[in-house]
C-alpha cells in the first residue's frame, strides 16, 4: 500500500467492514500483491502469470482450459495470459493429443531457468510477510483456515 492510503486509512473508520471477513481477506491480498509487484514487475510477472506459470511447470501438457479451471480463472483471460508468456518464451502451446481444437502448455527450457530465478524471489517475499506471523506453527494454521475459506 502507498504511504498516501496507510495515512488515510488510520484517519477512517471502517466501520462494518473491519468485521467483515471477505473485506479483511481482500485488504490482505492486496497488500500481498502490492508487495509482489515490487519484487516482480521487473520481470514482467504480476500473481496471476506467475500462478499459471507454477501450473504448467507441475502439469505439463494440461491444456488451457485446465489451467484456468485448476486458478479459477475465466477461459477468455487464459488466452491473454497464455499469449503473454509466450511471447516471453516462458511456456509454450502445443497441440493436444487427444483434442486438436485445444493446446497443450509446456515450459520452455528458458521458462524452466526463469521460473527458477522467479520462484526465489516470490519464496523470499513470501518468507518476508510470514515473518509478520508468531511462527511457522500460526503460518501452517492460516494456510489451512485459507483452504477451508477457499473450499465451495
Amino acid at each position: 500500500m502507498s504511504d498516501e492510503t496507510k495515512q488515510t486509512d488510520s484517519n477512517v473508520d471502517f466501520g462494518i467492514l473491519n468485521s467483515l471477513l471477505g473485506y479483511r481477506l481482500r485488504r490482505a491480498q492486496m497488500n500481498f500483491f502490492s508487495k509482489f509487484s515490487e519484487v516482480c514487475s521487473d520481470l514482467g510477472i504480476s500473481p496471476g502469470l506467475f500462478a499459471v506459470i507454477a501450473i504448467v511447470d507441475r502439469n505439463p501438457g494440461l491444456t488451457q482450459t485446465a489451467v484456468a479451471q485448476a486458478l479459477g480463472n475465466d477461459r477468455s483471460a487464459m488466452v491473454a495470459a497464455v499469449d503473454k508468456l509466450e511471447q516471453m518464451d516462458i511456456i509454450e502451446r502445443r497441440p493436444a493429443k487427444n483434442d486438436r481444437r485445444s493446446y497443450a502448455l509446456f515450459m520452455t527450457e528458458s521458462g524452466k531457468e526463469f521460473f527458477s530465478t522467479l520462484s526465489d524471489r516470490v519464496m523470499e517475499h513470501e518468507k518476508a510477510m510470514a515473518q509478520r506471523l508468531k511462527n511457522d506453527k500460526e503460518v501452517d494454521w492460516l494456510l489451512d483456515i485459507l483452504d477451508t475459506l477457499a473450499k465451495d
